[in-house]
């Protein structure tokens, strides 16, 4: 695997997160993943909200798998990162690493696979050239985003 440039961000572990073991629920790893660390690398590419809105233009999960490697609680301050694996002109491939930001162990790792969609059809689409050659750059470590 080729180290590709990565998209970072923080949150922390909120008290509502946690189940009745006293770490965080299975399910609010998938929220962090998606709300925190997928919305935001998307808004930082242009496929974000902005993009739907001015588009009609959208992504899809085709596939997400999560790997819960180490538990987190309350509170614990959380680093996730994002990189693009792989991508075509209708699909991104990307994993995201949560770390405990202060220990800097991994916590659990969230792989995802997308479909660029035409909002008016629901079908797939092609993302456009400028995209492309966007995800391209970021695959080979030039973009900085």
């Amino acid at each position: 695997m080729t180290a590709y440039d990565l998209f970072e961000t923080f949150t922390e572990v909120k008290p509502e997160w946690i189940d009745y073991n006293g770490h965080m629920n299975m399910g609010y790893y998938l929220v962090a993943f998606d709300e925190i660390a997928t919305d935001g690398w998307f808004e930082s590419i242009g496929i974000g909200p902005e993009h739907k809105n001015a588009t009609n233009h959208s992504t899809f999960t085709l596939a997400s798998n999560i790997d819960y490697l180490r538990e987190v609680v309350a509170c614990d301050p959380l680093r996730i990162t994002t990189q693009l694996l792989d991508w075509d002109h209708k699909r991104l491939h990307y994993i995201h690493t949560m770390y405990h930001a202060g220990e800097g162990y991994v916590a659990a790792t969230n792989e995802c696979l997308t479909m660029y969609i035409d909002m008016a059809t629901r079908r797939s689409t092609a993302f456009k050239d400028s995209l492309q050659s966007l995800f391209a750059e970021i695959q080979i470590g030039r973009a900085h985003v």
